[in-house]
């Protein structure tokens, strides 16, 4: 059976959602669930995590814990998850059994593994990197031959924010990262020479409508995210083709939810998928004060069968991450709070993280000003008067 071809239920307050994954992601949108008044239980391997923090119950339990998940799901009307890394096969056993899950469990499955979520995207035409699956040192020899250097080499599942990825210029970097990543399947990718970094957050409802995020542009740093800029200073050609993109998306995926397609925008206008992430994103946080709607209360609407709501952007505008400083492990507090809340219409968002470490993602800002140049000066400038100490 083809996921739309499901019956679906139409969930009205209080009924139960559940999530898995207790992080930053889960807590907005607990916060947002909550406030149209649903009831929300969590379920993650940390106690009070940062979702369980705001919502009405947590279940403490490993996501490899498949007997707590299906508590979870017959405790709940609907389920998603807020982050990949959980076992899809538990979601899919769920789904067959009766549960309703979104994104679906097959749609998370072909989404884990990078090579499976590469050659889904190239079959249907959708513009990717080339890949190559790497097994040892002679294929990444073919990867050279074939794909030139230099190139990426990630691991098929398990990789964020840097973490399973590397970029290979060398005969020496090849083994070393063989090495590194030994007993991981992996991919290898062509390096693309970008202009920027976009990505687009896109929904689709029950009804089989769509809604598309203004595109934004976002600024890494060694692959973490640092700041977006929303909306992205591009053309309404590339802004027509990034949408186009991102709806032949979720058509292949067929599937129901909140996604996020990042894309590389090279000096001569092409476009390439980098990944595909089912579920909000962080480059999506700046639609909570920004936009009528956000990407968090479009997940809710969706997962509940009510209509998508607005996607309209308000006002130009940047979201920074809040990191880890390398000066700071454990637990922390912040120096220059009042003088960050003391300036218009910067927004603060702390996650509620009991320990803070290097580059960890402890919060952001978001601030609205006439321009996204003017939005990003502030920020910048809001940023610096933030101190991490300990506690």
């Amino acid at each position: 059976m083809r996921i739309t071809e499901k019956k679906h239920k139409l969930l009205k307050p209080p009924a139960k959602i559940g999530i898995i994954g207790g992080g930053q992601l889960g807590r907005m949108i607990t916060v947002e669930a909550k406030r149209m008044g649903y009831h929300v239980t969590i379920l993650d391997p940390t106690p009070s995590s940062p979702a369980a923090q705001v919502a009405d119950e947590q279940i403490t339990a490993s996501f490899t814990d498949r007997s707590a998940i299906k508590k979870l799901a017959g405790a709940c009307d609907v389920i998603t998850y807020e982050f990949e890394h959980i076992d899809a096969d538990v979601l899919i056993d769920l789904e067959v059994e009766g549960y309703d899950i979104y994104p679906s469990g097959k749609s998370l499955k072909s989404i884990q593994d990078k090579y499976i979520q590469k050659m889904m995207l190239k079959n249907a035409d959708v513009p990717v990197p080339d890949f190559i699956i790497v097994n040892d040192i002679n294929d990444m020899q073919k990867c050279i031959d074939t794909i030139g250097l230099p190139f990426i080499l990630k691991t098929r599942s398990g990789g964020y924010d840097g973490k399973g990825n590397s970029i290979i210029k060398t005969m020496v970097e090849m083994e070393q990262s063989l090495e590194e990543f030994k007993g991981y399947g992996l991919i290898a990718e062509r390096f693309i020479e970008f202009e920027r970094e976009l990505s687009i957050i896109a929904a689709r409802d029950l009804r089989n409508n769509y809604a598309f995020y203004p595109i934004v542009e976002n600024i890494h740093e060694n692959s973490i995210l640092r700041l977006t800029r929303a909306p992205a200073n591009i053309d309404i050609a590339l802004e027509n083709k990034v949408r186009a993109i991102a709806r032949k998306v979720l058509k292949i995926l067929d599937d129901y939810g909140v996604f996020c397609i990042e894309m590389f925008l090279t000096h001569n206008g092409e476009i390439y998928i980098n990944e595909i992430a089912p579920r909000p994103h962080n480059s999506g946080h700046y639609t909570i004060e920004a936009c009528v709607t956000s990407q968090f209360e479009q997940l809710v609407r969706v997962i509940t069968g009510m209509p998508l709501g607005s996607t309209r952007q308000r006002s130009p505008c940047v979201m920074a991450n809040i990191l880890g400083s390398d000066s700071v492990e454990g637990q922390y507090s912040f120096d220059g709070i009042e003088d960050v809340l003391g300036e218009d219409d910067i927004h603060l968002h702390l996650y509620g993280k009991q320990s803070t470490k290097k580059m960890k993602k402890i919060g952001h800002l978001t601030v609205l000003n006439k321009s996204v140049k003017a939005a990003e000066e502030k920020a910048l400038k809001a940023l610096e008067k933030l101190v991490i100490k300990p506690l």
